[in-house]
């Protein structure tokens, strides 16, 4: 795929930072100047953190494990819903509930919950319950949805997060470093980022910045699928040529 280039950063705004009296000094590498209070990230740095990070969530879904996305902002869930969705990958977008990966067995068991009233709504025995009741499932259903439905065919915890806004996501940092899940996150000046494993400098709260970023993490992580596909069908091509190869040389009955 085409890499991004310093232009394309540029026209997405991806270097506003935030006002320089909100700035996280822990930042200051990735900061190449500062015009009319607000700081200016330095998009060389974004582009060499953008392309290793982006190789290295690769890695990560060609090795077949899953990347849950993170965005709660008005500005970001709806395009990160998206892209997590068309690559069938993990999401929160709703809101972040305490325990989602230190926890994760009693979200297996929401989890749960969710599936048998998704069953139990489709059988006879929800259509003969009062109104009533099957307003209160149906409204439980809601919630969970509401909340879980970015999750609900996660049965293991994820092996990376990609996180818009680590300072609004805190609680998702904590419980991921808790468990070293890395971390690959767009961080701005206000963050600190050395709380991830691979920060991608850049304004986390224009959407122009965010869908870009956003989208070249996921074709990357498209690439990563497409190399897991090819690796997984030469492989069966292979046992099947070796199987065929035997019968081949098998010596002939007499």
């Amino acid at each position: 795929m085409e890499k991004i280039e310093y232009k394309d950063l540029l026209d997405a705004g991806v270097h506003f930072g935030h006002l320089t009296r909100k700035w996280d000094p822990k930042m200051a590498p990735y900061i190449f100047m500062e015009k009319n209070g607000i700081h200016i990230i330095d998009l060389n740095k974004t582009l060499t953190n953008l392309d290793v990070a982006a190789n290295a969530i690769k890695n990560i879904v060609k090795s077949g494990r899953k990347v849950m996305f993170v965005a709660t902002k008005k500005q970001a869930k709806d395009l990160v819903a998206e892209e997590a969705a068309r690559l069938k990958m993990p999401f929160v977008t709703e809101r972040w509930l305490g325990g989602m990966l230190t926890n994760f067995s009693t979200i297996r068991k929401s989890l749960k919950k969710m599936a048998s009233i998704d069953k139990m709504m489709k059988e006879d025995a929800y259509k003969a319950l009062a109104k009533r009741e099957r307003l209160m499932v149906t409204r439980e259903k809601e919630k969970l949805q509401r909340v879980l439905g970015g999750i609900s065919d996660l049965t293991r915890l994820p092996a990376a997060l990609f996180i818009v806004d680590i300072k609004r996501e805190h609680i998702a940092v904590t419980e991921a470093q808790k468990l070293n899940i890395p971390i690959f996150a767009m961080v701005d000046t206000n963050s600190d980022p050395n709380k991830v494993d691979y920060p991608i400098p850049s304004n986390d709260d224009a959407f122009k910045s965010i869908s870009l970023i956003t989208s070249y993490i996921g074709k990357k992580i498209e690439e990563g699928l497409q190399e897991r596909k090819k690796d997984k069908d030469d492989a069966k091509m292979k046992e099947e040529a070796e199987k065929k190869k035997k019968i081949d040389e098998a010596p002939a009955a007499k």
